[in-house]
């Protein structure tokens, strides 16, 4: 009952914020609304303290939340109150300078206060609400559920107004350098979650301040500020309690080979003369340690049609399996599978087979080897003259260890482009499995849930297709920490035109994915 009060007490809030932006003389006799959202009190502050009253807020007087704050574990800043409200779309808070009243306070707590009077200014890089009695504040309800928005770091580097004295979740997030086991919480940490790097503070006195630093985990927190050596914010994320890490993996898990980059439409013929690039983490002997490299494509025309019931492992025109069983690549360095023309743009242009290419395959005369070689009936990739698909339905590629692949093997790496055509079926639970990369990940990071098919759940992430231009290579630029098993900054296709003039350095070069 609380809640569906608390609900439509914001609904009416809501409702007088729209007619408060109207001028009482446009509407003879009328009342200006007495509430103003956070995000309009936030925009008053402009460098200097300012004192609040009706006329900078439109007539209003108070602002109505939800508290995020809890001062239980020790390691909120003292004496603050932090609530946020979302309106007009935009989620937004403050925090509110109360003293030991702060604590009295839980997240859920609904409330309406009233900040006639109150003065805006920056204090310790935080934006607060001083002078606000607690007589100006008034309990709604409490027990309602918060739940910290998902926001890569980048995001909060980029706009850290926007997510001050918010509730966020930084998620994958590890350390660099790789925590001992021995450290621990305790003090200013930088989080890295694929995306950027964040600070992460913890007090000394907090009350989990002794927990160990995990490999990778969710960071639930309330973003503040601080004031950098240029003087400008600086956002810090702290955490509220022990429960706000969600632990995701105390393993260090490597991919040994990564996808940087590939061709889908050469100068002149696609037969032959498309191919991946590919990235090792490590020194990898392929005449002793096998892999396999996997394309798909879901065009309209690519049958069998409806949902990958033996999902990479499907074959015909829908799946194409590339074996890597000879050569060699060493640590850091780019190799290539793909057409036999190993060509850079197409047939008539710079010969690269002096690269590393490991396997050179005639696609479009020879179906592909065999997927399945443990049971029957086998199947196998159909001979096509286009093995990465233009445009269309969704299409990717993915790398296996092993030659063995059926409809339940995980790949070490996986990426799709395009959206569309039949990837993923709820009901039967058949698709394309996916691993954890920096776009996708075998559980949902919030709810822990299991995800493992490409479409599934968090899994909608994919890269747009290239460019519609002859001999663009679609180059994939991240950096990939082999130290740490994960990507610290994701990455993003570029579309990189080529000629029939280029060379090996140009799809190599800046810009190309690096490990670190």
């Amino acid at each position: 009952m609380k809640k569906i009060l608390f609900y439509t007490f914001l609904l009416l809030a809501s409702a007088g914020t729209w007619s408060g932006c109207t001028k009482e003389n446009n509407y003879p006799g009328g009342t200006l609304a007495p509430t103003i959202a956070i995000s309009d009190v936030r925009t008053i502050y402009k460098g200097a303290d300012i004192k609040l009253d009706t006329k900078n807020m439109f007539g209003a007087n108070q602002i109505v939340g939800v508290v995020v704050s809890d001062h239980s574990g020790g390691n909120m800043p003292a004496g603050l109150l932090v609530v946020q409200n979302k309106r007009r779309a935009k989620l937004r808070g403050i925090s509110i300078s109360i003293g030991d009243a702060a604590a009295t306070y839980a997240p859920g707590d609904s409330v309406v206060i009233n900040i006639d009077g109150g003065v805006l200014k920056r204090v310790d890089g935080t934006l607060q609400l001083t002078g606000i009695p607690t007589s100006a504040i008034t309990k709604v309800s409490s027990g309602n559920t918060v739940i910290g928005q998902k926001v890569t770091s980048s995001a909060i580097l980029a706009n850290p107004d926007a997510y001050e004295s918010t509730l966020v979740a930084v998620v994958k997030g590890g350390f660099d350098p790789l925590p001992a086991p021995t450290d621990k919480l305790a003090g200013d940490r930088v989080v890295n979650d694929g995306f950027g790097n964040i600070g992460l503070h913890t007090e000394a006195a907090a009350r989990f301040a002794d927990e160990t630093l995990p490999v990778s985990a969710n960071f639930t927190g309330i973003i503040f500020g601080t004031t950098g050596a240029d003087g400008r914010v600086v956002p810090q994320l702290r955490m509220r309690q022990a429960k706000d890490v969600t632990i995701l993996s105390s393993v260090i898990e490597i991919t040994p080979i990564v996808i940087t980059g590939f061709i889908t439409d050469p100068i002149g013929t696609d037969a032959n003369y498309e191919y991946i690039q590919l990235l090792a983490t490590r020194d990898i002997d392929f005449s002793t340690e096998h892999f396999t490299v996997v394309t798909t494509n879901n065009a309209g025309a690519s049958t069998p049609s409806g949902f990958p019931v033996k999902g990479w492992a499907t074959g015909d025109l829908r799946t194409y399996k590339l074996e890597i069983t000879s050569g060699k690549v060493t640590k850091g360095t780019y190799f290539y599978v793909g057409g036999a023309g190993k060509k850079i743009a197409g047939s008539a242009s710079t010969d690269i087979s002096s690269s590393n290419w490991v396997t050179a395959f005639d696609y479009s005369t020879v179906n592909s080897p065999d997927f399945n070689t443990t049971s029957l009936p086998a199947t196998h990739g159909t001979k096509t003259g286009n093995l990465l698909a233009n445009s269309g339905n969704a299409a990717g590629v993915a790398v296996f260890t092993g030659t063995n692949i059926t409809e339940t093997s995980k790949p070490v790496d996986v990426i799709f482009y395009g959206s569309g055509g039949s990837l993923y079926d709820p009901n039967t639970n058949v698709g394309y499995r996916i691993t954890n990369t920096d776009f996708y990940d075998l559980k949902d990071l919030i709810t822990l849930v299991d995800q493992p098919f490409n479409r599934q759940g968090s899994n909608t992430l994919f890269f747009p297709y290239p460019t519609a231009v002859s001999g663009t290579f679609a180059q994939l630029g991240g950096q990939y920490n082999a130290a740490l098993g994960k990507w610290t900054a994701a990455r993003v296709l570029v579309n990189l035109p080529l000629t029939n003039a280029s060379v090996i350095t140009d799809i190599e070069g800046e810009g190309a994915t690096k490990l670190k």
